[in-house]
């Protein structure tokens, strides 16, 4: 019955968006900026859809629901309300807004949603690319407030240079934003939108500048967070875990000729991030090529042939 599944494309207008994904995706329109490929989502605000097989044109969010834990693997819908995770490749050609995201216990209490852990992992990066990551050190609440009210940001964010390569965790209560240069990210983040932009450079954006979420921000910045970026360009261990959190867990798969899932239990979710291959499963195949995300159900054997760089978003209970 179950089969790895893909889903329609999905991308966003962003303002600060740029081209990368014509290298990446199939059919995507040249002149538009698009920021964000939503991957793999059950979120309302972009519903993935799948583009293969026999539930082809069915919601994954209806699977889930009619399916359960004989789709996602034993124990899942026991211990989330809704699917935990949400998968998207971001963009980022212009600055990405300067913004925070709040924790579980402030979003269900001021959104109705749960908060917003995140990872990033840079697929590409141009020369001269930073990010704002964290507040500088010795910048307290106060100053912060004074500063942001006044639309003055100067000395107030981490700035770091950032390469192929390089992860990131994104924990709730951090500052972060793009500053310079084009970078193509795989995000993988909790399932939420909860997001309070505190500067956007001033742009203006159909007719008017974005609007800012300052006291939100305020409340959830966490200016003790410090960052710490793992480069992993130089490591060729087959399987390398990047992030492990109640929500997601992150791997990144170096498959040389072969990899062979070693845990089907629950449901897993690889992107391709560079080469070729095909999946192989019940004696059929489908090809993988970069740029494609695959869901794979729970209980369904896999092997992974070809010469690819892929993560691997799962989950650990």
């Amino acid at each position: 019955m179950w089969y790895p599944i893909k889903f329609e494309l999905n991308l966003v207008e962003k303002i600060w968006g740029g081209h990368s994904f014509l290298n990446y995706k199939e059919e995507v329109n040249p002149n538009i900026n698009y920021g964000e490929s939503w991957e793999v989502s059950a979120h309302k605000n972009g519903l993935s859809v799948i583009a293969n097989g026999e539930f082809k044109g069915q919601k994954l969010i209806d699977i889930i629901n009619e399916y359960g834990d004989s789709f996602l693997g034993e124990g899942i819908t026991e211990k989330f309300d809704k699917f935990p995770m949400l998968i998207k490749f971001l963009d980022i050609h212009d600055k990405l807004s300067v913004q925070v995201h709040p924790n579980d216990e402030y979003a269900l209490e001021n959104e109705g949603e749960f908060g917003k852990l995140e990872a990033w992992y840079v697929i590409e990066a141009s020369p001269d690319a930073e990010l704002i990551l964290g507040v500088k050190e010795g910048v307290t609440k106060k100053e912060l407030k004074e500063k942001m009210e006044d639309n003055d940001f100067d000395d107030l964010f981490n700035i770091v240079s950032v390469k192929k390569g390089d992860f990131i965790n994104v924990e709730p209560g951090t500052v972060h934003a793009s500053l310079n240069g084009s970078i193509l990210i795989y995000e993988i983040q909790q399932n939420s939108d909860a997001t309070y932009r505190i500067y956007d450079f001033d742009r203006i954006f159909n007719g008017q500048k974005r609007e800012l979420h300052l006291k939100k921000a305020l409340d959830v910045i966490d200016n003790t967070k410090k960052v710490i970026i793992k480069n992993t360009e130089k490591d060729k261990r087959e399987v390398i875990e990047l992030s492990n959190n109640k929500y997601f867990n992150l791997e990144k798969i170096n498959c040389k000729k072969k990899y062979i899932e070693k845990n089907d239990s629950f449901f897993r979710i690889y992107s391709n991030i560079e080469g070729k291959g095909k999946i192989v499963y019940n004696n059929k195949e489908v090809e993988f090529k970069k740029g494609d995300t695959f869901f794979i159900p729970t209980k369904l054997k896999i092997e992974i042939i070809g010469d690819l760089e892929l993560l691997k978003g799962s989950i650990k209970i």
